[in-house]
């Protein structure tokens, strides 16, 4: 197994971040032209990966299901931090904090239109790590 860690900033804002080409390079330099898993991981308690189509607005959706979902208000029992910090905390449980993509031939098997992102509602980290592991087969 290979295994790096990307550095991402994401900012003082909710944030859906494109790691799809990260993936790839990270997937060509250490696969070449065979088949595998790669295991996308982001080992903080607020953030969460999620496979979907960007650009064309889905991103945008997203962040604003997942604010109709998860109001920046007081009510979450989780309070230090900005307001709504606690919603942050119970993202991972709808956006989790990993996505498995299946390899071809050293490619990244999506779809024409997906993407893998980095969600992140937390605006109190504007730091992330994110560990890209790759298992061949």
């Amino acid at each position: 197994m290979r295994s790096e860690t990307l550095h991402v900033h994401t900012g003082g804002r909710p944030v859906v971040h494109d790691l799809t080409r990260e993936c790839q390079a990270f997937v060509s330099s250490y696969a070449g032209e065979y088949d595998g898993l790669l295991h996308v991981f982001v080992p903080h308690a607020t953030a969460g990966i999620a496979i979907l189509e960007t650009g064309a607005g889905s991103d945008d959706d997203l962040l604003a299901a997942l604010d109709d979902l998860l109001p920046a208000d007081d009510r979450w029992r989780h309070r230090h931090g900005s307001r709504g910090h606690g919603r942050s905390h119970v993202m991972p449980a709808l956006v989790p904090p990993y996505a498995t993509v299946p390899v071809v031939g050293g490619r990244l098997a999506l779809g024409t239109w997906q993407s893998i992102c980095l969600v992140d509602l937390n605006v109190d980290n504007p730091d992330r790590d994110v560990r890209l592991s790759f298992l061949g087969g």
